[in-house]
């Protein structure tokens, strides 16, 4: 039986290749140079891609099956880079998919994400962040993993163009929030996500932004999960939101047509405890995909 699934299945692996015209491509930026809390998350991509195979294209709670073709551009060569010097790379990386409807960016560190936006067009580009710190540290003593969004907001984006949900409580500074409020962001707290529904609150941020921007682009910084459920971040805390919320709402990101490209950082392979970070990883990947293949 040449169709026998007695030793192996279809996996979401297998949806991974070398496809020009695919409307979905995968970046790796194992960027770590300059994070504040010393870790590996330059092993990010290979991990990432390492447990795909582990992963059927069957959702058993919908019924479908995957079969979005994604375009692999590979890993950048970002080793010993500082963020500064990665720029460019990245950003052009970004740039270069412009012509498919989503690229995924698998890191790396948060510095990513700066390079990351601008690679859609930083005027005509807003951002959501899912991430339990502001990432508004000042950058005085350079570019680092926190502080892209201040980076961001020195290049000119309009602070009313960023959401931000999940903050934690006792990680992060009243200078921090100030900042946001006082540059027009949006701040949803862990808390507000938690009573609210983390979903809800996504969808009601996309609409807003859809209304202000042509493009929208997606941080998730995995620490926004909760630390028991999350291993595999330096900072993610106990108190953080629910794994499952978060793949709720990384579908509804998916399904959203602004939405051109996500990133995933801080996710630190030396840090993970009985597979449980490369796993979750994994099922981001799958409930990002399912999202875009309801687009209409």
């Amino acid at each position: 039986m040449t169709d026998s699934e007695a030793l192996s299945w279809r996996s979401i692996a297998d949806l991974i290749g070398e496809h020009p015209a695919a409307p979905v491509a995968l970046v790796g930026a194992p960027l770590n140079e300059r994070s504040l809390t010393p870790g590996r998350c330059d092993l990010g991509p290979r991990a990432f891609r390492a447990v795909l195979p582990r992963f059927s294209i069957y959702d058993v709670e919908t019924g479908a099956d995957l079969d979005c073709a994604v375009h692999d551009a590979g890993d950048l060569a970002l080793k010993a880079l500082s963020p500064a010097e990665a720029f460019e790379p990245i950003r052009h990386a970004v740039a270069a998919q412009a012509d498919r409807s989503l690229t995924i960016i698998v890191g790396g560190n948060n510095a990513i994400t700066r390079p990351g936006l601008h690679g859609l067009g930083l005027e005509r580009a807003g951002l959501l962040t899912l991430d339990a710190h502001f990432d508004l540290r000042d950058t005085d003593q350079g570019l680092t993993n926190g502080n892209p969004v201040q980076a961001l907001l020195d290049d000119g984006l309009d602070g009313v163009r960023v959401s931000q949900l999940g903050l934690a409580p006792f990680a992060n500074t009243r200078r921090a929030h100030e900042k946001a409020m006082a540059a027009g962001i949006t701040v949803r707290t862990a808390r507000d996500c938690r009573t609210q529904g983390l979903s809800a609150l996504v969808a009601q941020e996309l609409e807003r932004l859809s209304a202000l921007v042509d493009v929208i682009y997606v941080d998730v910084d995995i620490d926004v999960i909760d630390r028991s459920h999350w291993p595999a971040s330096p900072g993610a805390r106990p108190g953080g939101l629910p794994a499952q919320d978060v793949f709720d709402a990384t579908r509804l990101i998916g399904a959203h047509p602004k939405v051109r490209a996500v990133d995933l950082t801080e996710y630190d392979p030396s840090l993970d405890v009985g597979d449980l970070g490369s796993l979750t990883a994994g099922r981001w990947f799958c409930e990002l995909l399912a999202g875009f293949q309801a687009r209409g």
